[in-house]
């Protein structure tokens, strides 16, 4: 049996090094801070008008869109795990389809929020959640795609993409509740340049990275 690049077997035993107790402890530093972004939605749990306000109407895409993020934060990057990946290619492949199942779920709803709710905010901001949501769905498609034709570089290159963009909510989300960020201006004013930095800003760096690699 061969890895996804052809040409290695499988280990048939699962032995963490020392890299990848580094990894297991970057992933448990992202489940805190996936648990406190989603925590500060508890309140939305009550599914009630007087606690969801103007999400009511719309109370499961809310529900639906950040517990399915939750799921693509923490199940996106144990897809970059080697040992893992190379251990059980059907691991791998049950994980990608989790990945891809709680992206289509939490982009379509940030898809129905963008163009409802996010419009009580401003223009601006429901533009921007617009955008985002349709990078999120088209680059994750993508690397779905790559991989059904085992196109397994391209692949990669476009699961990075794909999570670069997943992180890009909760990173601006947390950004916009420190004190350092509100100082300047209001949510309304701030947010909409705040969510394109989250993905966009990442993503350009990646590009660098790869144009760069690519010449050495």
């Amino acid at each position: 049996m061969q890895t996804l690049n052809g040409d290695k077997k499988l280990p048939k035993t699962f032995r963490p090094d020392k890299k990848d107790i580094l990894r297991i402890l970057l992933w448990g530093v992202l489940f805190y801070f996936t648990w406190l972004f989603m925590h500060g939605a508890d309140r939305l749990l009550a599914m009630t008008p007087e606690a969801m306000g103007k999400y009511f109407p719309v109370r499961y895409a809310i529900i639906l869109h950040i517990t399915a993020g939750g799921g693509a934060l923490l199940s996106g990057l144990i897809q970059f795990w080697p040992r893992l990946r190379n251990y059980s290619w059907k691991l791998h492949r049950l994980i990608g389809f989790l990945y891809l199942l709680a992206v289509l779920t939490s982009s379509v709803t940030a898809a129905i929020l963008a163009f409802t709710t996010a419009y009580d905010v401003n223009w601006a901001y429901a533009f921007s959640v617009q955008v985002w949501a349709m990078v999120w769905i088209t680059s994750t498609f993508i690397a779905y795609y790559a991989a059904i034709k085992k196109k397994f570089n391209l692949h990669r290159q476009w699961m990075v993409r794909s999570y670069l963009v997943t992180m890009a909510f909760m990173v601006s989300g947390l950004l916009l509740k420190t004190s350092m960020v509100q100082q300047l201006g209001s949510f309304e004013d701030i947010s909409p340049s705040f969510f394109w930095l989250g993905w966009s800003v990442p993503l350009y760096v990646y590009e660098m990275w790869l144009s760069r690699k690519a010449k050495s």
